[in-house]
């Protein structure tokens, strides 16, 4: 038998292609850009080497990919464990009659503005969201009319502050937090130059520290893995720095979070498969950020293998199979592996990757530092304000997830990426 994969995280594909042997299938990764998985392909352990296949094809033609789907021999599931492909994962999955969610309701997820008009009308937000007109690029004079427009009734329907955002965007690209009518029109010009993965739309901004529930889903019912700190950037950047697992919350305040979560994942209509949902803890409660159907991306399945000391991707492969999840049944316990912290290393400038410093020291840190690349020397480096200028990320184990960030803290703090800028050659 074959479980097939349409794209998959930068990590974690070891840990796939270890379930899916386990399991007594094969993997076959289809893939447009097999470097992506360079770092997993390279640290593969027999078993898992043994039990993958990978299909080079053009991952956004879903043409190409159903005949490449249709020659996979036995195939019996399909793996979408990705935002930017989870819309067409999912027909594909129903065109072919495979186990998988409902196409509608995967849309309905990758629409982060019709989730958070959703949850504000079912009493789960206090806030809800307003749709942006696009305002053309080479601003004319009617443009000019029309971001004035825009700006008026965000400021008349949200107020400030607010977030803009792109309605299916991801690594945090086309957000602009904006605190004042300067920021807001800045940021509405600054749109009006980009390409969207879906539309332009605001939101409250909500104050308070990020976290994301790790949860597992089947047929309704919802378990809580654990809790992910999330560290973000100073504003206006809003790039991810640093993350922990699992975050020690007070026992009742935990059960409130499952239930909350709970009932958001019901309300969005995500019924099954893992989601990593994204929140901020305000003085009021958690408030919805947004919810990814997925297992939460960098190191965040790493981290949840090692806390509760099981391969966690065991899980996607029986929900790829249209089968319960064991991980559902067996009891959750963080206490028996390590904690993890993880710190995403940015360059400090535009420019062309040639390498890093300070790897050949991280074994002179605590918490058997680990390194994994998400560059390599000869990249350009284009952004620096969200996830795509990330070039490594430095993981580090501890007892708790607040000494493990720490210690990651403190090895990342001694790498540093060398790029070379333009005017150097």
């Amino acid at each position: 038998m074959t479980i097939a994969a349409l794209e998959a995280l930068t990590f974690g594909l070891g840990r796939l292609a270890e379930a899916a042997g386990g399991a007594g299938n094969r993997l076959c990764l289809l893939t447009g850009d097999r470097a992506v998985y360079r770092h997993e392909l390279a640290h593969l352990t027999p078993e898992a080497l043994a039990a993958l296949d990978i299909v080079d094809v053009d991952t956004f033609d879903e043409s190409a990919c159903a005949a490449a789907l249709a020659a996979v021999p036995d195939l019996r599931g399909l793996v979408n464990s990705t935002d930017t492909w989870s819309v067409p994962g999912a027909d594909l999955a129903d065109k072919l009659g495979l186990p998988g969610p409902d196409p509608a309701a995967v849309r309905l997820l990758r629409d982060k503005s019709r989730v958070r008009t959703l949850l504000h009308e079912r009493g789960l937000s206090r806030g809800r969201a307003l749709t942006v007109p696009a305002d053309p690029a080479g601003a004319s004079d009617p443009a000019h009319v029309s971001a004035a427009s825009a700006a008026a009734e965000i400021l008349r329907e949200i107020g400030l502050p607010a977030v803009l955002k792109d309605s299916a965007g991801t690594s945090s690209r086309n957000v602009w937090p904006v605190r004042d009518e300067h920021q807001l029109h800045a940021a509405l010009a600054e749109a009006a130059q980009r390409a969207f993965a879906g539309r332009l739309f605001a939101e409250p901004f909500f104050s308070g520290p990020v976290y994301s529930a790790e949860t597992l889903s089947w047929e309704g019912e919802t378990r809580l893995l654990g809790v992910l700190s999330r560290q973000m950037s100073p504003e206006p950047s809003v790039r991810e720095e640093a993350a922990a697992f699992p975050v020690a919350f007070p026992a009742p305040e935990l059960g409130l979070l499952q239930d909350w979560v709970g009932r958001v994942l019901v309300t969005a209509g995500h019924d099954t498969g893992f989601a990593h949902v994204e929140f901020v803890l305000t003085a009021e409660g958690p408030e919805l950020v947004e919810i990814n159907r997925r297992i939460g991306g960098a190191l965040v399945g790493e981290a949840l293998c090692r806390a509760l000391g099981t391969n966690v991707y065991e899980a996607m492969v029986d929900t790829a199979l249209g089968r319960r999840p064991a991980l559902l049944d067996n009891p959750v316990d963080t206490s028996s592996g390590p904690a993890t912290g993880f710190v995403l290393v940015y360059p400090d400038r535009r420019g062309t990757l040639t390498g890093w410093t300070g790897l050949d020291t991280l074994s002179a840190f605590p918490g058997t530092p680990e390194w994994y690349p998400t560059a390599v020397p000869g990249r350009r480096v284009e952004h620096l304000v969200d996830q795509r200028g990330c070039t490594g990320i430095v993981l580090a184990e501890a007892a708790t997830a607040e000494l493990a960030l720490h210690r990651a803290l403190s090895a990342a703090g001694s790498v540093r990426p060398v790029v070379a800028a333009d005017d150097e050659g």
